[in-house]
């Protein structure tokens, strides 16, 4: 009975990029034992029938090339050198039975992202996808509005979101942020989020910016008939994410917003049982995770995480933002976003930083979607004819790249798009 228990149990598939003093085939085996049941030296118990049920096994090693030096410092070459002659790159994929951590976000993580980042053995180490089986969607179901849910409370088809970002980020009052979203109300904006900065601040507390920020936005709704999205940031202590959340909830607000590394992916999954309405997943702090290229994780594994633990909403920089992430992994990152998961579900990706109406070509053109989330903070706060004209030439910019006409062209017959070519083209 309970080898059949055993033997039935699904794996999980994790693939990593490494760089290590070693051979590639040690190297492997190095990570698949202290990942489960070996550890530095044989010891009682470990017998084969423990590891033939619990053992880590090497899927598939793939040499990548060598290099000189090792990127990360602390690796121990064989026999205790100083000194390697070369330093082997390679793609291993490793499996892991479910049975060792059951589906569970935060012991997953704990065995395809651990102890491995610390092994001597290694110079690099980089988790680059990963291969869950359904347990994890029978435990976690993911985005609970997701890209159809956003664009029916939203209201808005046929085109991205178009959105912004509460700028000065810190320092104002609720009475001057009733003032700044009152504005881009007026101006037709479908969007607008907090900073990742400013959560619930003692100068302007979350409760008196809802109230404020919500009594305009419902103001206008009323004379408009179009009633903004309004990303809060609830970032908090566990405890109080769902005051939090109910504090929006209650003042009429349609979405909130979470770093997600702060509270952590558990947090997110606990925020994803009661919450009414979708949560924009911001990811400060992603940078210490990723930007050297032989460590950390890629966001192909990453996003999916993020999307289990329940996001609706996934930042993913954008093209020629003024960040130091290439075009290529924003795409591919976009992407990734909308690969449909377990068969189902996907994510808006959110592109910011940096744009204005210009980039919507470049982007419509590579991740030939429209399901994103296109935030602007000074190209539509700064443009030369206001807000309205703003976020008009944001949609025009739109409207050309899937026309399939060049930004120019459109230019000559939507002044907005005009303005904005000659204030931000440059």
């Amino acid at each position: 009975m309970e080898e059949c228990y055993y033997m039935n149990q699904q794996r999980v598939f994790a693939m990593y990029h490494i760089e290590t003093p070693y051979d590639l085939e040690y190297a492997a085996k190095v990570m698949a034992g202290e990942q489960s049941t070996g550890t530095f030296i044989a010891v009682p118990g470990e017998t084969e029938e423990l590891k033939d049920q619990f053992a880590a096994k090497v899927v598939s090693i793939e040499k990548l090339g060598e290099v000189p030096s090792p990127t990360l410092p602390g690796s121990k070459p064989p026999g205790g050198s100083n000194k390697s002659t070369s330093y082997n790159r390679g793609k291993v994929v490793l499996s892991f039975p479910l049975h060792n951590f059951g589906p569970s976000i935060p012991n997953l993580l704990a065995t395809v992202a651990g102890n491995l980042y610390e092994l001597r053995e290694f110079s690099g180490l980089r988790l680059m996808d990963l291969e869950l089986p359904n347990a994890f969607m029978e435990k976690y179901p993911g985005p609970k509005f997701g890209i159809e849910g956003t664009r029916k409370l939203a209201n808005v088809y046929n085109r991205p979101l178009i959105g912004t970002i509460v700028k000065p980020s810190i320092g104002l009052t609720p009475d001057d942020l009733r003032i700044v979203v009152r504005d881009l109300a007026m101006a037709g904006i479908d969007f607008i989020k907090d900073d990742e900065l400013n959560a619930n601040p003692p100068y302007a507390p979350l409760k008196d910016r809802v109230k404020a920020a919500m009594e305009e936005i419902e103001r206008v709704a009323d004379k408009t008939g179009k009633k903004v999205m309004y990303a809060f940031n609830i970032t908090d202590d566990i405890d109080q994410l769902e005051r939090n959340h109910e504090t929006v909830v209650k003042a009429g607000g349609n979405c909130v917003m979470v770093s997600i590394n702060s509270i952590g992916l558990t947090g997110v999954a606990h925020l994803r049982k009661f919450s009414e309405v979708p949560i924009h997943g911001h990811r400060n702090q992603w940078g210490a995770m990723t930007r050297c290229p032989q460590l950390g994780m890629e966001f192909t594994a990453y996003q999916k995480l993020c999307r289990l633990a329940g996001v609706d909403h996934l930042h993913c920089n954008a093209i020629d933002s003024k960040f130091y992430e290439s075009n290529e992994s924003v795409i591919q990152s976009a992407k990734d976003c909308l690969t449909p998961m377990f068969g189902g579900y996907t994510v808006m990706p959110v592109l910011s930083s940096g744009q204005w109406a210009g980039t919507a070509q470049d982007s419509y053109a590579s991740m030939e979607t429209i399901d994103v989330m296109h935030l602007a903070g000074g190209g539509i706060l700064g443009h030369p004819s206001g807000l309205e004209a703003g976020v008009k030439s944001m949609i025009q910019g739109w409207e050309a790249a899937v026309s399939g006409v060049s930004i120019n062209e459109y230019a000559k017959t939507h002044t907005e798009l005009k303005q904005a070519i000659e204030k931000f083209g440059k």
